[in-house]
């Protein structure tokens, strides 16, 4: 079995065999920005000041150490096998970043299309 995980608008995955050519900009769809939201508070995360102290307050704890560390900054939680890892570098923070957020975090975090 072998495709493309698409995220469609209504929250529903779907595997998709071929994507349509294009590259990146057909895997996430429409091409469009997308930015994360915490809807609590339905601000934008604008970066990783914003966003580790969210993920602390729903029990997230830092990840140090591992062959990644120089790239990625990780995040796990007591009695759980979930990780979450995100680029050190915040303007590598991509929308599939986004959507993990979403899926280990439901009702925290949403993600949407941005417009310029």
């Amino acid at each position: 079995m072998s495709g493309v995980w698409m995220f469609e608008q209504n929250g529903v995955i779907r595997l998709v065999d071929h994507p349509s050519s294009g590259g990146r900009q057909a895997v996430m769809g429409s091409g469009k920005r997308k930015a994360l939201v915490h809807l609590p508070t339905g601000e934008v995360i604008s970066g990783y000041t914003m966003l580790e102290p969210v993920l602390k307050g729903l029990g997230w704890e830092r990840y140090y150490g591992g062959e990644n560390s120089f790239e990625f900054m990780q995040f796990h939680r007591k009695g759980s096998i979930d990780l979450i890892s995100l680029p050190k570098e915040f303007t590598k923070f991509n929308s599939i970043h986004m959507y993990d957020l979403v899926i280990k975090n439901p009702n925290t975090f949403q993600v949407r299309d941005v417009r310029d």
